[in-house]
């Protein structure tokens, strides 16, 4: 096991620094900012303000290079960064908002192009207080910059539902045989984590109509323990694939000990039982390295980077980069590199981005795009990153 003992401070590792969740409020119009001078600050980037969204949580580009975008509150919006233009897409479901419940992750089904179907997570209220759902739609585009989703159907819901507004984990991510997979917190609850009669604390494997695969590790116990792919998670969010079709999630720790996982098949990372971090009252939790029974993660970062979003870079832009990580930083204000290594793992570099990082996604310009973590009250800023001197060259180069 890989442990960094990173010198930032730690005191944002509470609750509400982790999540950062705001209160939304009204985008600013698109209007893009001068980019900032790599030299000046040692990165090797340049650092771009496209737009601002309200409570900004995940993003996804479409094949035209449109971006959808969802705000916590429950809107999804359409934009278009090469003409600064956009709208709202209708038909998003209600949502539980409050907390770190909202409207989640957005993704395109991987043949888009022939169904234009879509996947949002969000948190639902229900029987016994909230959880989080998954659904499809059919994206429809009108040619006034906006749109609506159709024939909205369900294909995935946490189970129970339970009181309190955190750790929905929600990521959504297709792996290259078309199967769903979803990340699902254990909503502050400890113990669903290794309860196979619960859904939560669970990566999810599914085929993209919400029905289980013949080949899931626990199918023959029924019930929801048939959609389970691993166990022992926390608060998942971020889950991707590598060239050779590895399953890589990352989740925040409790007091210390976020961690970066291969996750396997039928395997439990052991949380509540083991942890790298303790209770955040102060309680102790054995850490990995005392029950070989679980799996530990391969990298663990005390004091906690609160990772959100993650890519693997393929693109022509940073080819130094190819084939390695990035995780968003919210309480470490960083982007962190991540460089990888068969099954092995490990933070390669962090980039001080002075403020709290939500969301990454590669654009199909090949640069890495960010979306800022929102504050309560306040908006998130739409980031493009590019090669020094770069910005603003045409986006086939």
């Amino acid at each position: 096991m890989i442990k960094h003992l990173l010198a930032a401070a730690c005191a944002a590792i509470l609750l509400g620094a982790c999540n950062g969740d705001t209160t939304a409020s009204s985008p600013t119009p698109a209007k893009p900012a001068a980019a900032q001078a790599a030299a000046a600050d040692g990165r090797s980037f340049d650092v771009e303000e496209v737009t601002r969204f309200a409570e900004p949580w995940a993003m996804t580009f479409l094949p035209d290079g449109r971006l959808l975008v969802t705000e916590k509150a429950g809107i999804l919006k359409l934009y278009d960064p090469e003409r600064g233009t956009g709208g709202d897409i209708g038909g998003v479901p209600e949502v539980a908002y409050g907390g770190q419940g909202g409207l989640g992750d957005v993704v395109l089904h991987p043949r888009f192009a022939d169904n234009h179907l879509v996947y949002i997570s969000y948190a639902e209220a229900g029987d016994g207080g909230a959880g989080a759902a998954v659904a499809r739609a059919t994206l429809t585009l009108d040619g006034s910059g906006g749109g609506a989703l159709e024939n909205l159907q369900v294909v995935w819901r946490q189970v129970p539902k339970v009181s309190g507004q955190g750790h929905y984990g929600h990521r959504i991510a297709f792996d290259r045989d078309g199967m769903l997979w979803i990340t699902s917190g254990e909503r502050q609850k400890f113990d669903p984590a290794q309860d196979m009669q619960a859904n939560l604390g669970k990566i999810i494997r599914l085929n993209d109509d919400g029905s289980v695969p013949a080949d899931n590790p626990f199918v023959d116990q029924g019930g929801v323990a048939a959609q389970v792919w691993s166990l022992g998670h926390r608060n998942p969010l971020g889950i991707v694939f590598d060239a050779d079709g590895r399953v890589w999630n990352h989740e925040m720790g409790p007091k210390g000990g976020d961690e970066l996982n291969l996750v396997e098949k039928g395997v439990n990372y052991g949380y509540p039982v083991v942890s790298d971090g303790e209770h955040y009252n102060g309680n102790p939790i054995p850490d990995h390295s005392t029950d070989p029974d679980y799996r530990a993660p391969v990298v663990s970062w005390t004091p906690v980077i609160s990772p959100a979003g993650f890519i693997i870079y393929d693109g022509e832009r940073f080819p130094q980069w190819r084939g390695d990580g990035f995780i968003g930083g919210l309480s470490s204000q960083s982007l962190v590199r991540i460089a990888f290594d068969g099954d092995a793992a490990r933070e390669a570099e962090r980039f001080d981005m002075g403020t709290r990082i939500r969301e990454v996604e590669q654009g199909p310009d090949g640069a890495i795009w960010l979306l800022e973590d929102g504050g309560r009250g306040s908006e998130g800023r739409l980031l493009r990153l590019t090669p020094p001197g770069t910005t603003g060259a045409d986006t086939d180069a």
